[in-house]
């Protein structure tokens, strides 16, 4: 059917005008959308010349004009995938630096060119950065029409791969916020880059042929089940099988291989319509992206899906298919493993009621032809990138954060509210603590130990009480997927275990605690509870694809783990995990950390469940412990991610708390942290030190827990004076302490002591040669037995300033190549990471920053218990100082937490503290660094509060994101002890 046939769409321009279209190269359903506003424009009499790296057949195959232009150029790159459902975040920012970094003159020079030679009257993209900006300086006015854009995808990738690559991110908003406006397609991230926005209904590509049609060409009968594979490319070494699918379904494969299909698997042509494939088929299955979400909408499609790992459009675009009940996730290992029959039979069993209109390509071609022609739809505000400037979005998190003023849309807004906006567990409102309480006592018989002190526990109580009701309102779909497993994870009339354990707020010591350095830890208020209960298996509740799962296997009842994660659905994971325990074992004996790191790293998506189920091989492992009953986790934590609070210690070590409770075992607090600090080094595989978990474990409420980190040696609870308080504020760039730059500091640190031992045993063995800036004149001057100890430094914080500046400062490089190191020292002996032979490793900084720190930390303690003086508090808050600034040139530094302390710092100096007595004194940033938290010491009165909250306001106003503000503290898991409790039986539906 020729486009000039028809007869619908945007209505003639008395202009003939010429659209410059760019097309993202990120898989195929850029292109596909970009075919449906094309044709749009296309009918109104205009000229569209597509700049694309996609298969002609994508255009022709709707579009037969001589109005349409195809040039194949490739200016970005998308994401790169290692396989089907996982994306390389490193090779992501190679490729894209590669493809548009490198040769970015030439392709400004060649586009600009090119745009002039066609007198393009409009750019469009979707959403190839660079467009806008060639665009810009051609004198062209340009628009993006796009639910992403790359400076949301890549920001959280530069967390993985290391900041070095930051200015992608930069520049590529800077490059949207040329554009005039977005033109802002349903199932939207964040996009701050742009300053104005146009919202469009689903661009959806039209049907040529009806159900019954295409179901005639394939001789399927009306009757027969239909599913349609819909991937884009199929994970490596894939092989379908006829068991994948029910008893007389049918499924039919886009993209398939040359592989030999099953009789029930149809391969379609490389070409196929898919469209009409999916109207004719009864649901589809395959990965989120934005074209089969659309389509899956439109055509009221249920559409069981995959996650892809590391793809931040994938949250939002799952929320909306899940509002319109639409959506039914399927787990990775089920899909490769061909359990499917449960997931499609749920799915065939939805009714899906998208009502929403499907005409977003007619009204998108509308609004650019009317830009076209001249009319305005711009304000004239600041651009994105110069307004929000280092705070750019880095990962959907800093839109999920309280007191966040971007709009995000009502379907959104309405499945967040389900959970509560803070993203953790669901909330239960009362200013009546003690009704809440009477509430909970009603409600559950409290075997052991007492909640009323933690208003918090009251409130995961009275949340476990009100999943009995989840059930009743499944039917109006007003519940999410994560509170409907947890309703289903419970024997009410059997036993559970709740534990409690808090974040930390890291006032001093840091990254030091690797290196064996004195630390100062304030527990937070915010908190992680547990529910854990164990069953027989033949008791265990048992979710349809796990039973499905264990039948296929032929096997009797076994146990089984089953874990569920509030807050997941706000963040890329997902909300359950589920594994047979009989996977940890090899033969009699439980398997190796390592193979367990293996196993969760399968499922980037799951991979949460390492910081829970990796306690329970912790313990098998290290105290024998065996699980004979089947285990059921609830898991839920108002620790906010990615702050640098330690949400992951706090995790462990409530889950592991939980489960020591529930098993029966008596473990100390300190044990308890060490235990979970394996976890996270051996399983989970962040090269953490050990205060967090000691912290959260160890510690008390409104008391800074001291501890020397040798490995874990609690030396005191100090006492916050009364005149003194600290506080946490949030930059808003997501810290990790899995990122490269927190790894590589690590390494460098250990390749520091590791030459700083040698070169004490060369002195002592008088064979290092001269020329180091070394006097080896009189070797008794130098301390013999010092030396001796220096040799066998076992922690770099036991080496004193003095002594690291007179002998050892001058022999440590800035950097070193890693091969280099390892060709002449073979080892850096650190147990938790490994040198990577191509990589230069900062050492001089690393490896000087915990002897200072120690000896800060110890000045530290020392002044709060010192005389009240204003003295005090500004050597407190200069201490503070310092430790920001070694954070820095350890290169752990960001420009969202040195935005903070220069706020800090502004008001500190500022004519009005200095005409008043001062109250704020000293900032740092936090943990591992690279983003997150910064603590903030001050004067414990109201002008402090004050002013803490005009530094949140002024760093709202300089990047536009709130920051999230920490501020009380609560006691550790130790303290909390666990409750016991059972569900009084006329409370039970």
């Amino acid at each position: 059917m020729r486009i000039n046939e028809e007869n619908d769409g945007v209505s003639a321009s008395r202009d003939h005008l010429v659209f410059a279209y760019y097309v993202t190269g990120h898989g195929f359903g850029h292109a596909t959308r970009v075919v449906e506003v094309a044709r749009q424009l296309i009918l109104a009499g205009h000229d569209v010349h597509v700049v694309t790296g996609a298969p002609d057949f994508v255009f022709t195959s709707e579009i037969q004009s001589p109005r349409l232009f195809i040039r194949k150029v490739l200016l970005d790159c998308g994401a790169v995938q290692a396989d089907a459902l996982t994306v390389d975040r490193l090779a992501s920012l190679e490729k894209y630096n590669e493809t548009a970094v490198v040769p970015r003159a030439s392709i400004l020079e060649t586009e600009i060119e090119w745009l002039n030679s066609i007198k393009a009257d409009l750019v469009v993209s979707d959403v190839v950065p660079v467009a806008c900006r060639a665009a810009a300086d051609a004198g062209i006015r340009s628009v993006c029409v796009t639910n992403f854009s790359w400076d949301f995808i890549y920001a959280e990738y530069v967390m993985a791969a290391g900041n070095h690559h930051r200015s992608i991110v930069w520049q590529i908003a800077e490059d949207y916020s040329h554009c005039e406006f977005l033109i802002r397609l349903p199932g939207y991230c964040p996009m701050p880059a742009f300053r104005d926005v146009i919202d469009v209904p689903l661009v959806v590509r039209r049907l040529h042929k009806s159900r019954k049609e295409v179901r005639k060409e394939l001789g399927i009968g009306d009757d027969v089940k239909l599913v349609i594979l819909n991937f884009g490319g199929q994970p490596a070494g894939w092989n379908l099988k006829e068991e994948y699918l029910p008893s007389g379904w049918l499924c039919l494969v886009c993209g398939a291989s040359n592989q030999e299909l099953p009789p029930n698997f149809i391969k379609l042509a490389k070409d196929a319509y898919t469209p009409d494939l999916i109207a004719a088929s009864d649901c589809m299955l395959g990965k989120i992206g934005y074209g089969t979400c659309s389509e899956a909408l439109a055509f009221k499609l249920p559409f069981v899906f995959v996650r892809r790992d590391y793809f931040n459009e994938e949250p939002f675009l799952r929320n909306m298919l899940e509002y319109y009940q639409s959506g039914v996730e399927m787990i990775r290992r089920d899909l490769l493993t061909g359990h499917w029959t449960p997931y499609l039979e749920r799915a065939i069993s939805l009714k899906p009621c998208y009502e929403g209109g499907t005409n977003g390509g007619e009204r998108a071609a509308q609004i650019l032809q009317e830009t076209a022609i001249g009319k305005n739809y711009a304000s004239d505000k600041l651009s994105g990138a110069r307004r929000l400037r280092d705070a750019i979005i880095l990962g959907y998190q800093l839109q999920r954060a309280p007191g966040r003023d971007a709009f995000i849309p009502e379907w959104y807004a309405s499945a967040e509210n389900e959970l509560g906006i803070s993203g953790g567990s669901p909330t239960y409102q009362s200013s009546d603590n003690g009704s809440i309480m009477r509430s909970c006592t009603e409600d559950f018989e409290i075997l052991h130990g007492d909640p009323r002190d933690y208003p918090d526990t009251i409130g995961f109580l009275k949340s476990l009480a009100e999943l009995d009701a989840v059930n009743d309102s499944e039917k109006s779909g007003e519940t999410r997927r994560e509170r409907k497993a947890a309703a289903g994870l419970f024997n009410w009339e059997d036993e559970i275990f709740v534990s409690r354990a808090p974040g930390r707020l890291d006032v001093m010591g840091g990254i030091a605690d690797y290196s064996g350095s004195l630390v100062l830890q304030l527990p937070i208020r915010e908190a992680c509870h547990v529910a854990v209960q164990m069953n027989h298996p033949s008791k265990h509740r048992l979710w349809k694809h796990a039973l499905a799962r264990q039948q296929a296997k032929g096997q009797g009842s076994t146990p089984v783990l089953e874990i569920v994660s509030y807050g997941s659905e706000l963040s890329n994971r997902g909300p359950t995990f589920d594994m047979d325990l009989s996977d940890f074992m090899d033969g009699d004996q439980p398997i190796s950390y390592e193979k367990a790191k293996e196993y969760f790293a399968k499922d980037p998506s799951q991979s949460w469940a390492a910081f829970v189920a990796g306690g329970i091989l912790v313990l098998m492992t290290e105290l024998g412990v065996r699980f004979e009953d089947s285990i059921s986790m609830l898991v839920s934590s108002a620790v906010p991610e990615g702050k640098g609070v330690s949400s992951s210690a706090s995790v462990e070590v409530a889950s592991m708390a939980a489960i020591a409770a529930a098993r029966g075992l008596n473990i100390c607090p300190r044990d308890l942290a060490l235990l979970c600090q394996k976890v996270e080094n051996h399983i989970v595989g962040a090269p953490c030190g050990v205060m967090d978990q000691m912290t959260s474990a160890c510690g008390e409420a409104n008391k800074l827990l001291a501890m020397v980190c040798q490995p874990a040696e609690i030396v005191g609870l100090v006492e916050i004076p009364s005149h003194i308080r600290f506080w946490g504020i949030d930059s808003g760039i997501r810290h990790s302490i899995g990122g490269a730059d927190y790894g590589s500091v690590r390494v460098g640190t250990y390749m520091g002591r590791k030459m700083i031992k040698s070169t004490a045993s060369s002195i002592l063995s008088r064979s290092l040669p001269n020329g180091d800036g070394l006097n080896l004149d009189d070797l008794e001057d130098l301390g013999v037995e010092l030396l001796e100890d220096e040799a066998s430094l076992d922690y770099l914080c036991n080496l004193s300033p003095h002594r690291y500046e007179a002998l050892y400062s001058k022999v440590l490089p800035e950097s070193m190549l890693g091969e280099t190191f390892l060709e002449k020292y073979a080892d850096h002996h650190d147990p938790v990471t490994v040198i990577d032979p191509k990589r230069t490793y900062g050492v001089g900084a690393p490896a000087k920053h915990p002897i200072y720190e120690n000896f800060r930390v110890k000045a530290f303690k020392a002044l709060l218990t010192s005389a009240t003086s204003d003295e005090q508090l500004t050597a407190l808050g200069e201490l503070l100082y310092q430790c920001h600034f070694s954070y820095s040139v350890c290169g752990l530094g960001s420009d969202g937490t040195d935005r903070l302390v220069q706020l800090v710092q502004e008001i500190q100096h500022g004519k009005l503290s200095k005409s008043k007595e001062g109250t704020i004194y000293g900032a740092k940033i936090t943990g591992g660094g690279s983003g997150g938290t910064v603590c903030v010491v001050g004067r414990n009165s109201l002008r402090s509060s004050e002013q803490i909250l005009e530094i949140q306001q002024r760093y709202k106003k300089a990047t536009g994101y709130l920051p999230f503000l920490f501020e009380g503290s609560s006691p550790g898991s130790g303290k909390f002890g666990y409750l016991k409790i059972r569900r009084i039986p006329n409370k039970l539906n």
